[in-house]
């Protein structure tokens, strides 16, 4: 085995943590008879040598020597072989990947090229691993074929074949999921795909929906051999089939498929629990270890939560048929299913929009099953909602009472933060959660995100200034106040308390040097929200301004965050506009930024000011333009030039459309009229934004905490600047 390894200059070669000399080691570890050992050497292909999914000179080496150990009976554990070779192999260039040769990244474009060539050149060596005795294998073979064999129409009639005779469930779900890819990966053969999985699915004839369109947009051919049904099959391979079926023909389901699916799944839940078999799980996805073995023990189905995954991507806007099949699978008796559908519940709000009262409701019930992941998961996607999770409200106050062991959460590093269910309870406004609060803040340090959670709470909040202003007055002016002091700043700050404000300037004077900038910010912000009523910090904001002006090692930024916390408090435009004028000419993105949004918010009082935005009109990065713009238009009150800008940037960069709505919304509000003359198009551009269910800031792959409850801002801006509502506080 291994014939040439050693001729191999491996310490040439590279992986992802320098010279590759380790990879034969690692190779020869695929082979041990130590389980551990075999092991530890895949974690360590998957670690170094196909790292997140990366293909290096290193891996290019390794592949004559995996396809070796597949094709061997005699090693073990081949299935995790299977499914690494899957990976290298299996990634898609088309021609939105092809690079220029002098671009940076062409020479990893070039890797996975030859990687895929190598691979798939070499798959007919899968062929004969699809009846393996090692389950692992059967269970990796089907997604390896379907994915780098070249001859899709022998792959699909060995899956077939293979499922007339297979007994392992989990075997057999692999293979309709091959077929999936099939009918992806080869359009000509989706027809054929599609009937298969109709006949699968159980579904009578002409109760499947249209097929999708072939790749040119043409009616796809009717195979030419269909396959009549023939026998009925088992709850979870029907299921399995519609999961399939959601995902490359969502077309093709049934108008009640959701009716369908709740009862496949209570015929599962009937069905007899069976041991759990070790083996690999089959995973689609590239680029980093699939999970091994089965899901927590306890669950009558662990498979059922890959299957409804697929299911749900597949069904995709369709929120309503989504949701009723979440209901479901939220109160379901299986443990593992609920805690599998209260994280395809978040993932489906944070994605679309929707009305969600009855699913957040069935959500906050699962705090009342004590069981600990369950509850976490529950209490984070309610923590994402702020006011949308309301219906949860009274589970989540009776969970928060009930364990005040879960008021905090302590972390090995970093700092304390609030428990997930206080987080979420705060978040929706309930004043219940206030004197939790107060006991938080009898502790000897300030859970760091305590003072973020004050402004849904709004007025019910005003009962903690005490006891913050307390906390900042003992609070030692050394290294450490940045730190502690955040928390307390960002409470006062979000609930206006003006009252504090000998303590804030206690802050402001004697702040040490370490990170002195960082804390004088959060003070800034503070005054800023306290407005008029801070005069008594005129004189301090006064000599900072002056400071900030005559240092270079004072960001541009921070002279004009200390302008608008000046403006905010004494309103005298000639003591500030020098400082913000300077800051527009910055070179600095993030002063001219800061400096147009403190112009913007002093109107009228900045005309003066309004040559030099419009020149930023035309600035290199996107965002100072918007913000140009913006304060532009409610400086000048004409929306002319600044309306081209932000029109454009509202379908180029989403994430503009909350400052641009709000904008729309203010001229709504001032002038009575919906929405601002001379802004061509707005009036279709918000009903179009109102009409669409997908949010604006959802990413694929990636969301942020509070990505909900800004497209929620969103669309209240869009309602109030087309109906004229003022806002209500």
């Amino acid at each position: 085995m291994f014939g040439g390894i050693d001729e191999v200059d491996w310490a040439a070669l590279e992986h992802a943590y320098g010279p590759a000399d380790d990879v034969p080691e690692l190779l020869h570890g695929l082979t041990s008879q130590d389980p551990q050992e075999r092991e530890a050497a895949l974690d360590g292909m998957y670690g170094a040598v196909h790292h997140q999914g990366d293909v290096y000179d290193s891996t290019l080496a390794c592949i004559p020597f995996l396809l070796e150990l597949v094709s061997d009976p005699s090693v073990q554990d081949r299935g995790g072989i299977v499914e690494l070779l899957t990976s290298i192999g299996g990634i898609d260039l088309d021609g939105d990947d092809e690079l220029d040769p002098d671009d940076a990244e062409f020479e990893y474009a070039a890797n996975y090229a030859m990687a895929a060539s190598a691979v798939t050149a070499s798959a007919d060596v899968f062929l004969a691993l699809v009846d393996s005795d090692d389950r692992g294998v059967r269970l990796t073979a089907p997604l390896a074929l379907a994915t780098l064999h070249g001859e899709p129409e022998l792959v699909l009639g060995l899956l077939r074949e293979r499922l007339k005779i297979e007994q392992d469930p989990e075997v057999r779900f692999a293979c309709v999921e091959a077929a999936g890819r099939v009918a992806l990966r080869h359009g000509w053969l989706a027809s054929e795909v599609v009937e298969w999985l109709v006949e699968l699915a159980g579904l009578p004839e002409g109760v499947a929906g249209p097929l999708p369109p072939g790749p040119d947009g043409s009616p796809l051919p009717t195979a030419a051999d269909p396959v009549a049904p023939s026998r009925t099959y088992d709850a979870g391979l029907r299921l399995s089939a519609l999961a399939q079926l959601a995902r490359c023909a969502p077309l093709a389901l049934p108008p009640d498929v959701v009716t369908g699916v709740t009862g496949l799944l209570r015929e599962l839940r009937d069905e007899p629990t069976a041991p759990p078999v070790p083996g690999v799980m089959p995973s689609a996805s590239g680029g980093s270890r699939p999970e091994q073995g089965h899901l927590p023990t306890g669950r009558s189905t662990p498979w059922t939560g890959d299957l409804l995954r697929t299911l749900h991507s597949g069904l995709g806007d369709r929120v309503t048929d989504r949701t009723a099949l979440l209901a479901d699978q939220l109160r379901s008796p299986d443990g593992g299913q609920r805690l599998d559908a209260v994280r395809m519940s978040c993932a489906l709000l944070r994605t679309w929009r929707g009305e969600y009262a009855e699913l957040v409701g069935l959500i906050g019930t699962q705090l009342a099953k004590r069981e600990p992941r369950l509850a976490d998961a529950a209490a984070v996607t309610l923590g994402e909602l702020f006011s949308l999770a309301a219906p949860a409200a009274d589970a989540l106050a009776e969970f928060v009472v009930a364990d005040p062991g879960r008021w905090v959460q302590e972390w090995a590093t970093g700092p304390r933060m609030l428990g997930s269910a206080l987080t979420a309870l705060a978040r929706t406004g309930d004043p219940r959660a206030v004197p939790v609060l107060a006991r938080l803040l009898e502790l000897p340090e300030t859970p760091q995100d305590l003072g973020q959670v004050l402004d849904p709470l709004g007025g019910a909040a005003i009962a903690l200034v005490p006891a913050l202003r307390r906390r900042l007055a003992d609070m030692a002016l050394d290294h450490r106040l940045y730190d502690l002091a955040g928390p307390v700043l960002s409470g006062l700050t979000a609930l206006r308390a003006v009252e504090a404000l000998p303590e804030v300037l206690r802050v402001l004077r004697g702040a040490p040097e370490y990170r002195r900038e960082w804390v004088i910010e959060l003070v800034l912000r503070a005054l800023t929200a306290f407005g008029p009523a801070a005069r008594a910090s005129v004189p301090d904001l006064r000599a900072l301004l002056v400071r900030a002006g005559g240092s270079q090692a004072l960001s541009g930024a921070f002279g004009a965050k200390t302008a608008g916390a000046l403006w905010s408090v004494e309103g005298d435009p000639t003591v500030v506009l020098p400082a913000l004028r300077t800051a527009l000419s910055s070179a600095d993105s993030g002063a001219r930024r800061s400096a147009a949004s403190v112009l913007g918010a002093m109107g009228g009082a900045a005309r003066e000011t309004a040559p030099e935005l419009g020149a930023l009109l035309r600035a290199q990065d996107p965002w100072t333009r918007v913000d140009a713009a913006l304060a532009l238009w409610r400086i000048t009150g004409e929306p002319d030039r600044a309306w081209p800008v932000l029109a454009g940037a509202w379908d180029a960069l989403p994430f503009t459309r909350v400052p641009i709505a709000e904008r729309l919304a203010e001229t709504t509000a001032d002038s009575g009229v919906a929405v601002a003359h001379g802004a061509q198009g707005a009036v279709e551009m918000l009903r179009a934004e109102l009409g669409r269910v997908r949010r604006h800031n959802a990413i694929d792959g990636g969301y942020g905490s509070h990505d909900i409850v800004r497209d929620e801002k969103l669309l209240a801006l869009c309602r109030r600047a087309l109906t004229r509502e003022r806002p209500t506080t």
